[in-house]
């Protein structure tokens, strides 16, 4: 049978590092590529005596994670001891939430802009939310480096506050999975949880896949990709995987439980271990911990719920004008949104010319220059200047787009001051009437058909007009003019 006609369930398990000061259970420094091993003490080392001390921040943001995601929290939960032998966790065990986490249930829309460029004209469930069945908290364990013969380990890491985020088996394709961690990771840095830079760690995911022939058949056996930690590569190996699966099920093979792996260099997954299940880990409550009352972190974060990218996008669509692809263009970036709304808040300019000018000319000068937006030498007052003097016929949108990049390499320049030493003076008036008069007289046809309800051809008149002013006028001031004449 061919991959297609197979069913593919995939479900995740995302560990999102909060970002916090301190680790989970003691004072030490949460870091990222310090001096390994610098930020260290007995209880992330797993030292006998050492106690775990709750950090409240972690607690509050995981919650608020939930309220994002609509998650409900029981008025008390628990922590847990999950039992397992590695070295990036010396006191062998894992303290973490079993039977009752911090978060219950709630789902993670998918942003159709999150799937995969060449999978966003085909999209099998538009507005699709991905159902949740929890969100724990627990400690991130210690880095490991594997050499030729030897491993390294660097405890910096181990204790971090982590959320697991674990969807129910609710995800059908590698293309629902791009865009789910797309959509979660931009949800999370909007609500301020994480940076979720997968790159740093700071988000990962292991993905558990099954294939079965139809839709009345229980899931397939569950293979588990471990520790993965890019978007693109989750995709190739989902990819992979399924086919691998269906071409053991068409072979007459039978799958077992177990945990596999992604080697990107080989581009194929390979097996490390036999599945274990919840009770190979052996949990119990942890000893040292008293279970928690919620009600009190709830209330204290109620309050800082954000508007959330979606919510965002529908708002700016609504009251500003916005196509629904420049508002998700917009919204895919809370830097974005920041200097978004901030010229929004300085120019005069309605908010879907802001939004095509931010979409096309200063989206497009950052990646020309590897530029974040933060480092933008053009700030937003800058830019609403720029826009205000389009507004007020001083500039053409062409002498704008010049102005732009000349204020990019000298950005302590006034633009308006920057516009006259360009030669960019407003075109007199009387001359640019003189123009209008010379183009009808030139024209009587497109006049004619414009006086007979064909008002296009006035962008082409509009055009001629801005060619003789070697585009000095200002198109909306000439279209005006035009339309003052013939109609």
């Amino acid at each position: 049978m061919p991959v297609s006609d197979y069913i593919v369930t995939i479900g995740l398990e995302v560990h999102c590092q909060i970002k916090t000061n301190t680790k989970m259970f003691c004072g030490c420094e949460t870091s990222f590529a310090d001096e390994p091993n610098t930020h260290t003490c007995p209880t992330c080392l797993g030292l006998p005596g050492a106690l775990p001390v709750l950090n409240e921040f972690a607690i509050e943001r995981t919650i608020l994670s939930g309220m994002l995601l609509g998650c409900s929290t029981p008025p008390t939960v628990v922590w847990d001891r999950k039992n397992y032998f590695y070295p990036d966790m010396p006191k062998d065990y894992q303290i973490t939430q079993m039977d009752l986490p911090l978060c219950l249930g709630g789902g993670v829309p998918l942003y159709d802009h999150n799937y995969p460029k060449d999978a966003q004209k085909k999209i099998k469930k538009p507005g699709k939310v991905v159902e949740l069945n929890r969100i724990h908290l627990e400690e991130d364990v210690a880095k490991s480096t594997h050499l030729a013969k030897t491993t390294l380990i660097d405890f910096n890491r181990a204790g971090t506050p982590l959320m697991e985020i674990v969807t129910e088996p609710d995800i059908e394709s590698a293309e629902e999975t791009f865009a789910y961690l797309k959509s979660l990771q931009q949800i999370l840095i909007a609500g301020g949880i994480s940076d979720a830079d997968m790159d740093k760690g700071q988000m990962r995911c292991d993905v558990n896949i099954s294939v079965r022939k139809n839709e009345s058949d229980p899931l397939g056996t569950k293979i588990e990709l471990k520790n993965m930690n890019s978007t693109s590569a989750v995709r190739r190996a989902i990819h992979y995987e399924v086919a691998r699966q269906c071409e053991a099920l068409d072979n007459g093979e039978s799958l077992v439980q177990a945990t596999w792996r992604w080697d990107e260099d080989l581009g194929e997954t390979q097996e490390m271990r036999t599945k274990e299940d919840a009770h190979d880990y052996r949990y119990f409550p942890d000893p040292d911990l008293l279970p928690v009352k919620t009600a009190a972190y709830i209330e204290k974060v109620r309050p800082l719920v954000p508007e959330l990218p979606h919510e965002k996008s529908a708002r700016f669509q609504k009251e500003l004008g916005l196509t629904p692809y420049d508002a998700s263009v917009i919204t895919s970036d809370i830097q974005l949104v920041s200097y978004f709304e901030t010229t929004i808040a300085l120019a005069k300019t309605p908010g879907k010319k802001v939004a095509n000018w931010i979409i096309n000319n200063f989206l497009g000068l950052l990646n020309e220059k590897s530029v974040e937006i933060q480092a933008s030498p053009v700030t937003p007052a800058k830019l609403s200047d720029i826009l205000n003097l389009i507004e007020a016929g001083n500039v053409s949108n062409s002498q704008a787009k010049e102005l732009f990049a000349a204020l990019w390499d000298t950005p302590e320049k006034d633009p308006a001051a920057l516009a006259k030493e360009m030669g960019f003076e407003p075109a007199d008036t009387g001359a640019i009437d003189a123009l209008i008069d010379e183009v009808i007289g030139s024209n009587p046809d497109k006049v004619a058909e414009i006086q007979g309800g064909n008002e296009k051809l006035l962008n082409f008149l509009t055009g001629q007009v801005m060619k003789a002013s070697k585009g000095k006028a200002n198109p909306k001031i000439v279209t005006e003019g035009l339309r003052s004449k013939l109609l």
